[in-house]
């Protein structure tokens, strides 16, 4: 089956287009670096890692693109009268604006590479694209679609009567729903900054032909996309509590400014809810990667290894809301164990297996599995699907492994376990056959051969202590016609 997407703009599943294939430009909304990230980063991190994976798996030459917010997002979301967040975390910790987004952009990656998520090919910063960004309010205002005043630049929704069609709202809805306090300075409440006027003792301020100022939140990811991708992406990706106004932004600004569509398909992962409730700050109970990983919180028991936080997002579909608790991570974590002891087992099982003839019915066992793998990725990137096939391809192996399957046999099932799970979803499994390992499985063979050494001089004592006390570390010794194997290593 051929790939299909849901495009929130369609709000259906259409057959996944690219421009010029087999090229494909995607871009995803990245953090805004004032913090360290929290699950809702993971959430949508590893969900959009795992469409990046898929894509280029499938043979689609993807040119990803994921921006760093250090300047212009506004506290509580409102760009007329917040703060901007960075500006505001560098004055509690009395620091340069810049010295904070630079400590919480190395501290973001730190957390993205301990889940295994791919680096984005191009990682502009917005503070890094003020030229490109002024252009285009330039551009706006010269056709129309912008209005000047004291020094503020702001995009007139009134001209471009496609906005709301994203998120399905009116214009004139939102007027009536506008906060009581208005900006005086706009012709219309839903009119949004490009260009805000910095204020006396504001850090971050650029000069621009409407005097010292810095670009509105909006504006950045239209202008970095489309500098580095093109006038129109394949793929634009992010939270659906960004769906409105800040994607209903960048399409306005996108395509008033080049008159061509802005993107072709629209993805939105779903939030994090903590325990059934939303998650933020003042229900504190917003809960760091770092405190999952290595530091611990007074929601968890322990902490967790980033892997077992990589498979419990992928057991709900990216636009599925995911509840997060103690109870549901350990419940992750022992299904996320259990599928690595099985990849780890078969490993083993394949390296040490009989060369016999392939099993027809193996072969079709595993075409099986890859299909129906294949076919829910497919289905708009169905990773929890995916990730039940996995399960089914562990249970089988070890049926293959206990009914002694060739060695030829076993291999396969480990690369399609090792393609799939690792390749596809990135579960990243430690080296399966690095130097400890052999050290480890040397020492077992040689306990092995002692056993085996016993039980021919008759000392049947010895070669039984042999086992049961390897039996009470989980590893599980079968004597067979092809001599002594074992399991649980």
């Amino acid at each position: 089956m051929e790939l299909r997407v849901y495009n929130t703009l369609t709000r259906r599943l259409e057959d996944f287009q690219p421009l010029n294939p087999p090229r494909v430009g995607m871009y995803v909304c990245g953090p805004t670096v004032y913090g360290h990230s929290h699950l809702g980063h993971a959430k949508s991190y590893v969900s959009f890692d795992a469409i990046l994976r898929w894509l280029r798996l499938c043979g689609y030459d993807v040119l990803y693109v994921q921006n760093i917010t250090d300047v212009g997002h506004m506290t509580e979301n409102d760009e007329d009268f917040g703060e901007d967040k960075v500006v505001a975390e560098a004055r509690r910790r009395r620091l340069h604006p810049m010295a904070v987004a630079e400590l919480f952009t190395r501290s973001y990656f730190e957390d993205m590479d301990a889940l295994n998520v791919l680096r984005p090919d191009i990682s502009p910063r917005a503070s890094g694209h003020i030229p490109e960004q002024i252009e285009c309010v330039k551009q706006l205002l010269a056709k129309g679609h912008a209005y000047e005043v004291n020094g503020s630049v702001y995009f007139d929704v009134s001209s471009f009567p496609r906005y709301g069609r994203l998120s399905g709202r009116q214009v004139e809805e939102l007027a009536a729903g506008a906060r009581v306090e208005i900006n005086p300075d706009k012709r219309h409440p839903a009119d949004f900054a490009l260009w805000k006027r910095a204020e006396p003792g504001h850090i971050m301020r650029w000069p621009s032909p409407w005097g010292e100022g810095f670009p509105g939140w909006h504006l950045e990811c239209s202008v970095m996309s489309q500098k580095y991708i093109g006038p129109t992406l394949d793929i634009h990706g992010g939270g659906i509590e960004n769906q409105f106004p800040h994607h209903e932004c960048e399409i306005a600004q996108g395509e008033a400014a080049t008159g061509q569509p802005f993107c072709r398909y629209w993805l939105h992962n779903n939030m994090v809810t903590i325990n059934g409730q939303k998650m933020g700050k003042s229900l504190g109970n917003t809960i760091s990667l770092k405190q999952i990983f290595y530091e611990g919180h007074p929601l968890l028991e322990k902490t967790f290894e980033p892997v077992v936080v990589r498979h419990f997002i992928l057991t709900s579909h990216y636009r599925a809301p995911l509840d997060f608790s103690n109870e549901a991570l350990k419940a992750a974590e022992a299904g996320c164990y259990r599928l690595r002891d099985a990849a780890f087992e078969l490993s083993r099982a394949a390296r040490n297996a009989p060369a016999k003839p392939r099993s027809e019915a193996i072969r079709q066992a595993l075409e099986d599995i890859e299909k129906r793998f294949t076919d829910a990725m497919n289905e708009d990137f169905n990773a929890a699907a995916a990730l039940a096939t996995l399960f089914d391809l562990a249970r089988l192996s070890a049926t293959w492994i206990h009914e002694a399957a060739g060695r030829d046999d076993l291999q396969a099932a480990d690369q399609l376990m090792c393609r799939l799970a690792g390749d596809a979803l990135g579960l990243k499994w430690p080296q399966r056959s690095g130097p400890d390992e052999q050290r480890v499985t040397g020492v077992l063979q040689v306990l092995v051969d002692l056993r085996n050494e016993a039980r021919k001089a008759g000392n049947f004592a010895e070669a039984d202590s042999i086992r049961s006390r390897l039996s009470v570390l989980g590893i599980e010794l079968r004597d067979g016609p092809e001599g002594t194997t074992w399991t649980g290593l």
